[in-house]
């Protein structure tokens, strides 16, 4: 993944810099760089997964699998298990929603499905890593068992909020796919047209969201300077985690991204709580995720997914700031 990021970075630049001139100080020429990479890299990742998520659930029993996290929703295991997948799942919070898709096609409950998504994003192995080297065992085993019981108990709030009838209409109208013997004899080639004919269906509505949610990133991300982050997050404001959530929103920049500015943060004074704050925000509600959960939920779900998961980031982030 990284050096995929770095491929692209570069092609990026050649474009902004050699091809279109731009001067590399310039903040259009910032804003664009970062477009090009961050659209064609999220394009990349959101077909594969859709693809190898369609293969996968071609092959797996759903069936089963779904009475079986159906047996636990009540215990909670159903919720826990599905925040672990998300914790071991390398995405971002865009190329999670193809494999939160499939979870709702195959009639996952929609709580255990939450819990995935909520998870996946603010989890992340390389950023693991580089908490481990930055700051230690002790600050990175706390972010990672935020992560998945923000997605644990966020999935069964949401759940017990009655909110699993708002989801979209087009997913409510998908059949589930059925593994019967016929099928299950199937050769991947002869599985491929139905997979394919799923997966340009879920590309089709995606695709212009993520276009217009990383084009308002980039330009946040070209046009508004990082002092004005440090003003509003400083330690001297009783409000700078919920403020730093809150800015975190608008951007789009998966954990490994975003931890550069993190240091900066902490560099310049920013709690860690609050750094961090400002880091799952950005990660885990996004605006580009936003818009793309708006072709998968109605409104009145995506308002209380924001609220629930925000309240907890910033319950976290007071926590952060408590210990350390």
């Amino acid at each position: 993944m990284e050096k995929l990021t770095e491929l692209l970075s570069n092609f990026s630049g050649y474009i902004v810099y050699e091809i279109l001139g731009l001067e590399q100080s310039g903040l259009l020429a910032s804003a664009l760089h970062y477009f090009i990479t961050t659209f064609i890299l999220i394009s990349i990742l959101v077909v594969v997964v859709t693809y190898v998520m369609g293969i996968v659930t071609s092959y797996l029993p759903m069936d089963k699998i779904r009475l079986y996290l159906e047996r636990h929703k009540k215990s909670g295991l159903g919720n826990i298990l599905a925040s672990l997948l998300g914790a071991v799942t390398p995405f971002c919070s865009c190329s999670s929603i193809p494999l939160f898709v499939g979870m709702m096609q195959a009639r996952i409950p929609l709580s255990i499905a939450l819990s995935f998504l909520i998870t996946s994003p603010l989890v992340n192995e390389i950023a693991i890593v580089l908490f481990w080297v930055s700051y230690g065992w002790k600050v990175t085993l706390i972010y990672i068992l935020s992560g998945i019981i923000l997605g644990i108990i966020g999935g069964i709030i949401l759940d017990k909020m009655g909110m699993s009838e708002h989801v979209a209409e087009w997913l409510k109208e998908i059949k589930p796919a059925t593994n019967n013997t016929i099928a299950n004899q199937k050769s991947l080639m002869q599985r491929f047209p139905a997979i394919n004919n799923e997966a340009k269906n879920t590309l089709r509505k995606l695709v212009p969201y993520i276009f217009i949610g990383i084009g308002i990133g980039a330009f946040i991300h070209g046009y508004v300077p990082q002092s004005f982050f440090e003003t509003y997050i400083s330690e001297s404001n009783p409000f700078a985690v919920p403020i730093a959530v809150i800015m975190g929103i608008p951007l789009y920049i998966d954990a490994v991204g975003v931890l550069p500015v993190v240091e900066t943060l902490v560099d310049k004074g920013v709690p860690l709580g609050t750094a961090i704050a400002f880091m799952m925000g950005s990660i885990g509600l996004s605006l580009p995720e936003a818009l793309l959960l708006k072709k998968v939920m109605q409104k009145k779900l995506i308002i209380a997914f924001f609220s629930v998961i925000g309240i907890g980031m910033i319950i976290s982030g007071y926590i952060f700031n408590l210990i350390f």
